[in-house]
């Protein structure tokens, strides 16, 4: 059979809706959550790794970009507050607060611990053993002297005890402050990019060594807030009605 024009083809109407091609494929949620939020910052940690163990030319240029942070560096003690935002002493205070408001706001909904102090106490657990022997079998040498300097346990505890904090709060924030809901994690990515800018400028670390442990803290942190997510949606269960099974 020939179309209208005398080619091959079929006269209408033709049976079946048109096909249309998808302008983007659909992607899972929780797949693509796992890609942004795990997967490729392993990768991008596993690839800066990589260059500082081999000295590769990535590692050249994070040492001129050391430099150069340090000569425009600001007065001494502003950068000295800044880096010590990442000590444990004054990070894991803070975190014990969000925790602890989690908590008592959790047990207002269920007798149970909500999961995501749970999964906060973990991730902080596992910073320090993640860090530890990834110092040991890197060694790299620091920028004034000794050696074991990636990647930094310092970024990696501000960016857990912070970011997890605001997760922990944000849940709780009243509706009629939606500016707190961009404001928290805004304030804790402040945090901790200060902290990493401050451990540079007084020669603690390299920036290398800040930006791998952002790759280590950001999966944690993903896991904190899956258990955030989760204790929000068992919350919001209906209870069963009178009588039900």
């Amino acid at each position: 059979m020939t179309g209208r024009h005398g080619g091959p083809g079929t006269l209408p109407p033709v049976p079946g809706p048109p096909f249309r091609v998808p302008r983007r494929l659909p992607v899972p949620a929780p797949l693509l959550t796992v890609l942004l939020a795990v997967v490729l910052p392993l990768l991008l940690f596993a690839a800066v790794t990589w260059q500082v163990t081999a000295g590769g030319p990535l590692a050249e240029g994070d040492k001129r970009l050391a430099r150069e942070m340090r000569e425009d560096a600001p007065p001494t003690a502003l950068a000295e507050f800044l880096a010590d935002l990442g000590n444990i002493e004054v990070a894991l205070p803070v975190l014990a607060a969000a925790l602890a408001y989690a908590w008592v706001r959790g047990r207002r909904r269920s007798r149970r611990p909500p999961p995501a102090v749970a999964a906060t106490a973990a991730a902080m657990a596992a910073v320090p053993l993640l860090v530890a022997p990834l110092k040991a079998l890197t060694g790299r040498p620091g920028p004034l002297d000794g050696t074991g300097y990636f990647p930094s346990g310092h970024a990696a505890t501000a960016l857990v005890a912070y970011g997890a904090a605001a997760l922990l709060v944000l849940p709780h924030v009243r509706a009629r402050l939606r500016w707190a809901r961009w404001a928290l994690p805004a304030a804790a990515a402040l945090v901790c990019a200060a902290v990493g800018a401050g451990l540079v400028w007084r020669g603690y670390h390299w920036p290398l060594d800040v930006l791998g442990s952002w790759c280590l803290g950001v999966p944690l942190l993903a896991a904190v807030l899956a258990a955030s997510r989760a204790s929000r949606g068992s919350g919001r269960r209906r209870p069963d009605p009178p009588g039900g099974s």
